[in-house]
C-alpha cells in the first residue's frame, strides 16, 4: 500500500478555530497578556474532560484570536500543515461568533483575512480551502440567524457552505430552521453536527427538519438500520471523524468504530479530523488507523476520497481541478 502520506487527501469537516496548534494559541496568549494555562497540560496538550469541557476550553482558546490578523495568521498555520498531511482539499468550519460577534462588517473583514491566506497557501502548497460558516447550537437559534445573515451577506466562490456545531445536547434541530433556511436561500450547501452524541433521532431530525446535504459525524445512525439505508438510498454522506470519536468516547475503540459497516452498508463516508490537536490525531494517523483496523488499502481511500469530491460544497470547475489531481 502507499504510504498514507504520499495519498491525495480530501478532508470536509475541520474546524479552524479547533486545528489551532497550542503552541499558536500559547504565543497568542503570552503576546496579549491572557492567562490561559489552566487549558493546557504539563506537555503543553489542551486538557479537557468530556465533551463538555472540551466546549469551554475550545472557546477560551478562542479568546485571543481577537481579529483578522490572527485569522490569517491561523488559517496558514493550519493550511501549511493540512498540506504537510497530503490535504488537496479541505473545508473548514468557522463562526462569525468568535469573528467579529455576528457582526455582518465585521465578519467580512475576518473572512478577506482567511480567504487571503487560502489564496496564499494555494499557491506555495497547492491546498484549496473553501469555507463553511457555522452557527453555535448552544448559543440558541436567535444567535443562528444573526450567523445566517453573515452567511447570506458573504456567500460566494469562498464561503460555500453554513452548518451548526456546539453542544447537541441542547435544542433541538429544528428550532434552527430559520437560519438554514437563510442560508439555503443565499445559495449555500448545507450540513450540521448530529449523531455524535444525542443518537440516531439526531440524524434523522436534522436531514427531514433541516434538508441538509451532509452531516457532521452521524456514527450513531448505526442504532437505526431503518436510518442507514434511508441514508444510503439518498446519498446523504457522512462527515465521519474516527479519531475524534475514540478520543471523546463516542466509540470506545477503532475497532469497535462503526465507519467500516456503514460503508459497507451502502453509506457515503468520508474522513476527517474534526480538531485535531485537541485529538492527538492528524489525517495520516486517520489513514494508518483505518488500515491497519479494518484493512482499507489503497482502493478504499481512493474510493473515500472520490465520494469526498463528489460531496464538496465547491463550484463544479473547482471539483473537477480536485478529481483531476486524485487521478493524476
Amino acid at each position: 500500500m502507499t504510504a498514507t502520506a504520499d495519498i491525495p487527501k480530501l478532508e470536509l469537516h475541520l474546524h479552524l478555530e479547533g486545528a489551532a496548534p497550542p503552541k499558536f494559541i500559547q504565543s497568542l496568549a503570552k503576546e496579549k497578556g491572557v492567562d490561559l494555562s489552566g487549558i493546557f497540560d504539563e506537555q503543553g496538550n489542551y486538557k479537557y474532560d468530556g465533551f463538555v469541557d472540551f466546549l469551554r476550553v475550545y472557546e477560551a482558546a478562542c479568546t485571543v484570536l481577537t481579529g483578522p490578523e490572527e485569522f490569517y495568521k491561523l488559517t496558514k498555520a493550519v493550511l501549511e500543515h493540512s498540506a504537510a498531511q497530503g490535504v488537496i482539499y479541505t473545508e473548514a468550519f468557522v463562526s462569525p461568533d468568535f469573528c467579529g460577534n455576528n457582526d455582518v462588517g465585521a465578519w467580512k473583514e475576518y473572512m478577506a483575512a482567511m480567504e487571503q491566506a487560502a489564496t496564499e497557501a494555494e499557491a506555495t502548497d497547492g491546498i484549496i480551502l473553501r469555507g463553511i460558516l457555522t452557527c453555535i447550537r448552544h448559543e440558541g437559534p436567535d444567535t443562528a440567524k444573526l450567523a445566517a445573515k453573515c452567511a447570506q451577506e458573504t456567500a460566494g466562490d469562498w464561503l460555500v457552505g453554513f452548518g451548526m456545531g456546539g453542544n447537541e445536547m441542547v435544542h433541538r434541530q429544528a428550532d434552527f430552521k430559520y437560519a438554514f433556511d437563510m442560508a439555503a436561500e443565499a445559495g449555500l450547501h448545507l450540513t450540521t453536527h448530529a449523531g455524535e452524541w444525542g443518537g440516531a433521532k439526531e440524524v434523522r431530525d436534522a436531514v427531514f427538519d433541516l434538508g441538509v446535504e451532509r452531516i457532521g459525524h452521524g456514527v450513531m445512525c448505526i442504532e437505526d438500520m431503518d436510518l442507514v439505508e434511508h441514508l444510503a438510498e439518498t446519498g446523504v454522506v457522512l462527515e465521519v471523524c474516527p479519531g475524534s470519536n475514540v478520543a471523546l468516547g463516542v466509540s470506545d475503540t477503532w475497532a469497535g468504530h462503526p465507519i467500516e459497516r456503514l460503508r459497507a452498508e451502502g453509506v457515503k463516508v468520508t474522513v476527517s479530523t474534526d480538531d485535531p490537536p485537541f485529538f492527538h490525531t492528524t489525517m495520516c494517523r486517520e489513514y494508518d488507523m483505518l488500515a491497519e483496523t479494518f484493512g482499507w488499502d489503497d482502493a478504499r481511500f481512493a474510493q473515500i476520497n472520490r465520494t469526498a469530491a463528489e460531496a464538496a460544497f465547491c463550484d463544479d470547475k473547482t471539483r473537477a481541478r480536485v478529481l483531476k489531481r486524485l487521478e493524476s
